[in-house]
Protein backbone atom coordinates (compact mmCIF):
# COMPACT_ATOMS: atom_id res chain seq x y z
CA UNK A 1 0.00 0.00 0.00
CA UNK A 2 1.18 3.75 -1.06
CA UNK A 3 1.64 6.15 1.37
CA UNK A 4 -0.65 8.92 1.44
CA UNK A 5 -0.24 11.99 3.22
CA UNK A 6 -3.63 13.45 2.67
CA UNK A 7 -5.15 10.77 4.63
CA UNK A 8 -2.59 11.79 7.75
CA UNK A 9 -3.69 15.05 7.41
CA UNK A 10 -7.48 13.43 7.43
CA UNK A 11 -6.62 12.78 10.66
CA UNK A 12 -6.37 16.40 11.90
CA UNK A 13 -9.64 17.01 11.09
CA UNK A 14 -11.02 14.46 12.80
CA UNK A 15 -8.40 14.94 16.15
CA UNK A 16 -8.53 18.45 16.44
CA UNK A 17 -12.61 19.21 16.62
CA UNK A 18 -12.70 16.51 19.25
CA UNK A 19 -9.93 18.20 21.47
CA UNK A 20 -12.00 21.38 20.93
CA UNK A 21 -15.03 19.30 21.98
CA UNK A 22 -13.87 18.25 24.78
CA UNK A 23 -12.52 21.18 25.93
CA UNK A 24 -15.77 23.00 26.15
CA UNK A 25 -15.61 24.95 23.10
CA UNK A 26 -19.38 25.84 21.77
CA UNK A 27 -18.61 26.54 18.31
CA UNK A 28 -17.28 22.60 17.87
CA UNK A 29 -20.95 21.87 19.32
CA UNK A 30 -20.35 18.39 17.01
CA UNK A 31 -16.99 17.86 16.78
CA UNK A 32 -17.31 14.83 19.33
CA UNK A 33 -17.76 13.22 15.09
CA UNK A 34 -13.71 13.23 15.09
CA UNK A 35 -14.29 9.27 16.32
CA UNK A 36 -16.17 8.71 13.50
CA UNK A 37 -13.87 9.94 11.13
CA UNK A 38 -11.14 7.85 12.89
CA UNK A 39 -13.03 4.75 12.67
CA UNK A 40 -13.56 5.15 8.49
CA UNK A 41 -9.83 6.13 8.45
CA UNK A 42 -8.80 3.04 10.61
CA UNK A 43 -10.96 0.57 8.70
CA UNK A 44 -9.49 1.58 5.23
CA UNK A 45 -5.99 1.44 6.17
CA UNK A 46 -6.14 -1.45 8.44
CA UNK A 47 -7.85 -3.02 5.33
CA UNK A 48 -5.87 -2.26 2.61
CA UNK A 49 -2.76 -3.50 4.55
CA UNK A 50 -4.55 -6.42 5.27
CA UNK A 51 -5.56 -7.02 1.14
CA UNK A 52 -1.93 -6.80 0.28
CA UNK A 53 -0.54 -9.06 2.67
CA UNK A 54 -3.24 -11.51 1.47
CA UNK A 55 -2.62 -11.01 -1.97
CA UNK A 56 0.54 -11.34 -1.53
CA UNK A 57 0.78 -14.52 0.36
CA UNK A 58 2.48 -12.92 3.91
CA UNK A 59 -0.59 -12.72 5.44
CA UNK A 60 -0.17 -13.34 9.94
CA UNK A 61 -2.45 -13.19 12.36
CA UNK A 62 0.41 -12.80 14.83
CA UNK A 63 2.45 -10.18 13.01
CA UNK A 64 -1.37 -8.00 12.88
CA UNK A 65 -0.95 -8.01 16.64
CA UNK A 66 1.67 -7.31 16.83
CA UNK A 67 1.88 -4.43 14.84
CA UNK A 68 -1.62 -3.36 16.65
CA UNK A 69 0.88 -3.88 19.73
CA UNK A 70 3.18 -1.54 18.78
CA UNK A 71 1.06 1.21 17.47
CA UNK A 72 -1.46 1.19 20.71
CA UNK A 73 0.05 0.15 23.55
CA UNK A 74 3.18 1.99 24.28
CA UNK A 75 1.58 5.43 24.17
CA UNK A 76 -1.46 4.15 25.73
CA UNK A 77 0.78 2.77 28.79
CA UNK A 78 2.86 6.12 29.08
CA UNK A 79 -0.64 8.37 29.36
CA UNK A 80 -2.42 5.51 31.83
CA UNK A 81 1.03 5.66 34.04
CA UNK A 82 1.12 9.79 34.19
CA UNK A 83 -2.48 9.61 35.41
CA UNK A 84 -1.68 7.48 38.59
CA UNK A 85 -0.21 9.89 40.67
CA UNK A 86 -2.64 12.46 39.65
CA UNK A 87 -5.78 10.75 40.73
CA UNK A 88 -3.76 9.62 43.87
CA UNK A 89 -3.18 12.83 44.72
CA UNK A 90 -7.00 14.65 43.53
CA UNK A 91 -9.62 12.32 43.31
CA UNK A 92 -12.13 11.83 46.19
CA UNK A 93 -12.51 7.64 47.13
CA UNK A 94 -15.60 7.21 45.16
CA UNK A 95 -13.70 8.71 42.31
CA UNK A 96 -10.66 7.06 42.26
CA UNK A 97 -12.64 3.80 42.46
CA UNK A 98 -14.42 4.93 39.01
CA UNK A 99 -10.65 5.27 37.87
CA UNK A 100 -9.56 1.62 38.87
CA UNK A 101 -12.21 -0.05 37.43
CA UNK A 102 -10.63 2.48 34.27
CA UNK A 103 -7.43 0.69 34.62
CA UNK A 104 -8.72 -2.44 34.43
CA UNK A 105 -11.11 -2.22 31.86
CA UNK A 106 -8.99 0.02 29.77
CA UNK A 107 -6.21 -2.82 29.97
CA UNK A 108 -8.79 -5.61 28.88
CA UNK A 109 -9.90 -3.43 26.10
CA UNK A 110 -13.86 -3.09 27.33
CA UNK A 111 -13.36 0.08 28.85
CA UNK A 112 -16.62 1.32 26.23
CA UNK A 113 -18.57 -1.69 27.97
CA UNK A 114 -17.56 0.03 31.36
CA UNK A 115 -18.34 3.64 30.28
CA UNK A 116 -22.02 2.42 28.93
CA UNK A 117 -22.96 0.95 32.28
CA UNK A 118 -21.39 3.69 34.20
CA UNK A 119 -22.88 6.92 32.04
CA UNK A 120 -23.31 8.72 28.89
CA UNK A 121 -20.95 10.15 27.00
CA UNK A 122 -22.88 13.42 26.88
CA UNK A 123 -23.68 13.51 30.43
CA UNK A 124 -21.50 15.83 33.12
CA UNK A 125 -20.55 13.51 35.26
CA UNK A 126 -18.47 12.01 31.95
CA UNK A 127 -16.40 15.08 31.66
CA UNK A 128 -14.68 14.59 35.16
CA UNK A 129 -13.61 10.88 33.68
CA UNK A 130 -9.67 11.12 32.82
CA UNK A 131 -10.15 7.78 30.72
CA UNK A 132 -13.51 8.11 28.91
CA UNK A 133 -12.16 8.60 25.53
CA UNK A 134 -10.63 5.09 25.67
CA UNK A 135 -14.28 3.64 24.65
CA UNK A 136 -13.08 4.17 20.97
CA UNK A 137 -9.84 1.77 21.43
CA UNK A 138 -11.99 -0.62 22.63
CA UNK A 139 -14.15 -0.22 20.22
CA UNK A 140 -11.31 -0.78 17.56
CA UNK A 141 -9.48 -3.65 19.41
CA UNK A 142 -12.85 -5.60 19.36
CA UNK A 143 -13.32 -5.58 15.78
CA UNK A 144 -9.79 -6.15 14.85
CA UNK A 145 -10.50 -9.23 17.02
CA UNK A 146 -12.93 -11.06 14.61
CA UNK A 147 -12.30 -8.88 11.73
CA UNK A 148 -8.78 -10.20 10.19
CA UNK A 149 -9.42 -13.93 9.98
CA UNK A 150 -12.77 -13.22 9.09
CA UNK A 151 -12.10 -11.19 5.94
CA UNK A 152 -9.43 -14.15 5.13
CA UNK A 153 -12.10 -16.44 4.93
CA UNK A 154 -14.51 -14.12 2.68
CA UNK A 155 -11.61 -13.18 0.20
CA UNK A 156 -10.71 -17.01 -0.41
CA UNK A 157 -14.63 -16.77 -1.96
CA UNK A 158 -13.87 -13.60 -4.18
CA UNK A 159 -14.13 -9.96 -3.91
CA UNK A 160 -17.65 -10.16 -4.76
CA UNK A 161 -18.78 -12.58 -1.88
CA UNK A 162 -16.40 -10.04 0.51
CA UNK A 163 -17.95 -6.94 -0.58
CA UNK A 164 -21.30 -8.84 -0.52
CA UNK A 165 -21.15 -10.09 3.16
CA UNK A 166 -19.25 -6.97 4.87
CA UNK A 167 -21.98 -4.48 3.15
CA UNK A 168 -24.96 -6.04 4.78
CA UNK A 169 -22.98 -6.78 7.68
CA UNK A 170 -22.64 -2.71 7.68
CA UNK A 171 -26.07 -1.99 6.51
CA UNK A 172 -27.49 -4.26 9.77
CA UNK A 173 -24.99 -1.95 12.23
CA UNK A 174 -26.31 0.88 10.45
CA UNK A 175 -29.77 -0.33 11.52
CA UNK A 176 -29.55 -0.84 14.07
CA UNK A 177 -27.69 2.11 15.70
CA UNK A 178 -29.92 4.42 13.99
CA UNK A 179 -33.51 2.48 15.48
CA UNK A 180 -31.51 2.64 18.63
CA UNK A 181 -30.19 5.94 18.90
CA UNK A 182 -33.46 7.52 20.52
CA UNK A 183 -34.31 4.48 22.72
CA UNK A 184 -30.94 2.94 24.34
CA UNK A 185 -28.30 6.29 23.31
CA UNK A 186 -25.23 5.09 25.88
CA UNK A 187 -25.46 1.49 24.51
CA UNK A 188 -25.47 3.13 20.95
CA UNK A 189 -22.85 5.29 20.92
CA UNK A 190 -20.30 2.87 23.00
CA UNK A 191 -21.08 -0.26 21.48
CA UNK A 192 -19.48 -2.04 18.77
CA UNK A 193 -22.27 -3.60 17.34
CA UNK A 194 -23.68 0.11 16.67
CA UNK A 195 -20.47 1.12 15.67
CA UNK A 196 -19.03 -1.64 13.45
CA UNK A 197 -20.70 -0.22 10.46
CA UNK A 198 -17.99 2.97 10.37
CA UNK A 199 -15.31 0.79 10.47
CA UNK A 200 -16.71 -0.94 7.50
CA UNK A 201 -17.10 2.01 5.85
CA UNK A 202 -13.72 2.33 5.61
CA UNK A 203 -13.14 -1.32 4.84
CA UNK A 204 -15.25 -0.61 1.54
CA UNK A 205 -13.08 1.97 0.45
CA UNK A 206 -10.11 0.07 0.82
CA UNK A 207 -12.16 -2.91 -1.39
CA UNK A 208 -12.57 -0.62 -3.88
CA UNK A 209 -9.13 0.64 -4.46
CA UNK A 210 -7.32 -2.57 -4.13
CA UNK A 211 -9.14 -3.32 -7.72
CA UNK A 212 -9.84 -0.26 -9.16
CA UNK A 213 -7.33 1.99 -7.75
CA UNK A 214 -7.89 5.81 -7.89
CA UNK A 215 -11.45 5.98 -9.34
CA UNK A 216 -10.98 6.70 -13.39
CA UNK A 217 -13.31 10.32 -13.54
CA UNK A 218 -12.29 13.36 -14.46
CA UNK A 219 -10.23 15.72 -11.97
CA UNK A 220 -12.58 18.52 -11.89
CA UNK A 221 -15.33 15.62 -10.90
CA UNK A 222 -12.83 14.47 -7.95
CA UNK A 223 -12.15 18.16 -7.37
CA UNK A 224 -15.96 18.64 -6.45
CA UNK A 225 -16.29 15.38 -4.68
CA UNK A 226 -13.15 16.15 -2.74
CA UNK A 227 -14.51 19.21 -1.58
CA UNK A 228 -18.03 17.75 -0.94
CA UNK A 229 -16.53 15.72 1.27
CA UNK A 230 -14.67 18.00 3.39
CA UNK A 231 -17.54 20.18 3.48
CA UNK A 232 -20.07 16.98 4.91
CA UNK A 233 -16.94 16.81 7.54
CA UNK A 234 -16.84 20.14 8.73
CA UNK A 235 -20.61 20.85 8.66
CA UNK A 236 -21.38 17.74 11.13
CA UNK A 237 -18.74 19.95 13.07
CA UNK A 238 -20.36 22.63 13.22
CA UNK A 239 -24.05 22.06 13.02
CA UNK A 240 -24.36 18.87 14.91
CA UNK A 241 -24.55 19.49 19.27
CA UNK A 242 -25.15 16.79 21.87
CA UNK A 243 -28.87 16.54 21.11
CA UNK A 244 -27.95 14.78 17.81
CA UNK A 245 -29.31 11.05 18.03
CA UNK A 246 -25.91 9.38 17.16
CA UNK A 247 -25.09 7.09 15.64
CA UNK A 248 -27.84 7.02 13.82
CA UNK A 249 -28.40 7.97 9.98
CA UNK A 250 -26.90 11.46 10.90
CA UNK A 251 -23.47 9.45 11.08
CA UNK A 252 -23.97 9.20 7.40
CA UNK A 253 -22.78 12.29 7.23
CA UNK A 254 -18.94 12.89 8.35
CA UNK A 255 -18.17 9.39 7.96
CA UNK A 256 -19.83 9.66 4.28
CA UNK A 257 -17.33 12.86 4.22
CA UNK A 258 -14.38 10.72 5.51
CA UNK A 259 -15.34 7.82 2.57
CA UNK A 260 -15.27 10.75 -0.16
CA UNK A 261 -12.21 12.46 1.02
CA UNK A 262 -10.51 8.77 1.10
CA UNK A 263 -11.61 8.22 -2.91
CA UNK A 264 -11.29 11.74 -4.12
CA UNK A 265 -9.07 13.59 -2.44
CA UNK A 266 -5.68 12.68 -3.85
CA UNK A 267 -2.58 14.72 -4.23
CA UNK A 268 -3.55 16.32 -7.36
CA UNK A 269 -6.43 17.85 -5.67
CA UNK A 270 -7.50 21.12 -3.65
CA UNK A 271 -8.33 18.80 -0.61
CA UNK A 272 -5.85 16.48 -1.12
CA UNK A 273 -3.00 19.47 -1.45
CA UNK A 274 -4.47 20.74 1.65
CA UNK A 275 -4.28 18.01 4.04
CA UNK A 276 -1.24 17.10 2.73
CA UNK A 277 0.51 19.85 3.60
CA UNK A 278 2.79 19.93 6.47
CA UNK A 279 0.32 21.58 9.09
CA UNK A 280 -1.70 19.23 8.43
CA UNK A 281 0.07 15.83 8.25
CA UNK A 282 2.54 17.06 11.27
CA UNK A 283 -0.79 17.46 13.24
CA UNK A 284 -2.04 13.91 12.04
CA UNK A 285 1.52 12.09 12.48
CA UNK A 286 0.80 12.94 16.23
CA UNK A 287 -2.94 12.75 16.29
CA UNK A 288 -3.35 9.33 18.07
CA UNK A 289 -0.62 10.51 21.18
CA UNK A 290 -2.98 14.03 21.01
CA UNK A 291 -6.07 11.58 21.45
CA UNK A 292 -4.84 9.97 24.86
CA UNK A 293 -3.90 13.24 26.05
CA UNK A 294 -6.43 15.19 25.95
CA UNK A 295 -9.05 13.61 28.05
CA UNK A 296 -6.93 13.37 31.24
CA UNK A 297 -5.85 16.76 30.81
CA UNK A 298 -9.28 18.36 30.70
CA UNK A 299 -10.38 15.92 32.98
CA UNK A 300 -8.05 16.33 35.78
CA UNK A 301 -8.64 20.18 35.40
CA UNK A 302 -12.62 20.01 36.28
CA UNK A 303 -11.40 18.15 38.82
CA UNK A 304 -9.61 20.38 40.70
CA UNK A 305 -11.87 23.21 39.80
CA UNK A 306 -14.93 24.36 41.82
CA UNK A 307 -16.18 26.01 39.00
CA UNK A 308 -16.06 25.26 35.26
CA UNK A 309 -12.31 25.86 34.31
CA UNK A 310 -12.15 29.16 32.33
CA UNK A 311 -11.54 29.59 28.54
CA UNK A 312 -8.07 30.17 28.80
CA UNK A 313 -7.06 27.46 31.00
CA UNK A 314 -8.70 24.68 28.58
CA UNK A 315 -7.16 26.27 25.82
CA UNK A 316 -3.84 26.36 27.41
CA UNK A 317 -4.65 22.83 27.74
CA UNK A 318 -5.47 22.08 24.23
CA UNK A 319 -2.05 23.40 23.24
CA UNK A 320 -0.45 20.86 26.12
CA UNK A 321 -2.00 18.25 24.46
CA UNK A 322 -0.22 18.56 21.39
CA UNK A 323 3.22 19.49 22.68
CA UNK A 324 2.97 16.20 25.32
CA UNK A 325 1.85 14.53 21.91
CA UNK A 326 4.78 15.49 20.16
CA UNK A 327 7.31 14.39 22.69
CA UNK A 328 5.44 11.12 23.43
CA UNK A 329 5.60 10.73 19.25
CA UNK A 330 8.87 11.00 19.05
CA UNK A 331 10.38 9.31 21.87
CA UNK A 332 7.60 6.62 22.43
CA UNK A 333 5.59 5.84 19.60
CA UNK A 334 8.46 5.67 17.13
CA UNK A 335 11.03 3.81 18.65
CA UNK A 336 8.14 1.29 19.26
CA UNK A 337 7.43 0.83 15.94
CA UNK A 338 10.69 -0.10 14.72
CA UNK A 339 11.30 -3.52 15.21
CA UNK A 340 14.96 -2.87 15.66
CA UNK A 341 14.42 -1.71 19.02
CA UNK A 342 11.84 -4.54 20.40
CA UNK A 343 11.69 -7.80 19.09
CA UNK A 344 8.33 -9.39 18.67
CA UNK A 345 8.44 -11.41 21.47
CA UNK A 346 9.30 -8.28 23.67
CA UNK A 347 6.35 -6.60 22.26
CA UNK A 348 4.15 -9.21 23.61
CA UNK A 349 5.83 -9.60 27.03
CA UNK A 350 6.13 -6.32 27.44
CA UNK A 351 2.13 -6.16 26.27
CA UNK A 352 1.57 -8.67 29.14
CA UNK A 353 3.29 -7.40 31.65
CA UNK A 354 2.01 -3.71 31.27
CA UNK A 355 -1.14 -4.87 30.90
CA UNK A 356 -0.75 -6.87 34.36
CA UNK A 357 0.33 -4.26 36.27
CA UNK A 358 -2.50 -1.90 35.46
CA UNK A 359 -4.88 -4.84 35.96
CA UNK A 360 -3.64 -5.59 39.38
CA UNK A 361 -3.60 -1.83 40.37
CA UNK A 362 -6.80 -0.62 39.06
CA UNK A 363 -8.21 -4.22 40.94
CA UNK A 364 -6.68 -2.69 44.11
CA UNK A 365 -7.92 0.52 43.86
CA UNK A 366 -11.22 -1.07 43.20
CA UNK A 367 -11.24 -3.43 46.23
CA UNK A 368 -9.88 -1.19 48.84
CA UNK A 369 -13.11 1.69 47.98
CA UNK A 370 -10.27 4.00 46.13
CA UNK A 371 -8.22 3.77 48.76
CA UNK A 372 -10.45 5.77 50.89
CA UNK A 373 -7.30 5.58 54.01
CA UNK A 374 -5.39 7.57 51.88
CA UNK A 375 -7.42 11.01 52.55
CA UNK A 376 -6.17 13.33 55.44
CA UNK A 377 -9.99 14.46 55.79
CA UNK A 378 -12.23 13.71 58.37
CA UNK A 379 -14.48 10.91 56.34
CA UNK A 380 -17.71 13.28 57.53
CA UNK A 381 -16.29 16.10 55.31
CA UNK A 382 -15.57 13.47 52.37
CA UNK A 383 -18.67 11.86 52.53
CA UNK A 384 -19.97 15.69 52.45
CA UNK A 385 -17.60 16.52 49.21
CA UNK A 386 -19.01 13.62 47.25
CA UNK A 387 -22.75 14.05 48.12
CA UNK A 388 -22.04 17.52 46.52
CA UNK A 389 -20.12 16.12 43.65
CA UNK A 390 -22.64 13.48 42.92
CA UNK A 391 -26.07 16.17 43.33
CA UNK A 392 -23.79 18.97 40.74
CA UNK A 393 -23.79 16.02 38.44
Amino acid sequence: MDYRREIDGLRTLAVVPVILFHAGFAVFGGGFVGVDVFFVISGYLITSILLAEIEAGKFSIVGFYERRARRILPALFLVMAVCLPFAWLWLLPADLKEFSQGLMAVSSFVSNLLFWRQSGYFDTAAELKPLLHTWSLAVEEQFYLFFPPFLLLLWRGGQRRAVTVLSLIAAASLATAHWNAAAHPAATFFLLPTRAWELLMGSGAALYQVRRGRPGIPLGLQQGLGLAGAGLVVFSILAYSEATPFPSLYALVPTGGALLIILFAWPDTWVGRLLGSRVFVGIGLISYSAYLWHQPLFAFARQRSLERPEPWLMALLAVATFILAALSWRFVEKPFRQRGHLSRRSIFLFAGIGSAAFIGIGAAGHFSQGFAGRQTLPQEILRSFERTSRSAE
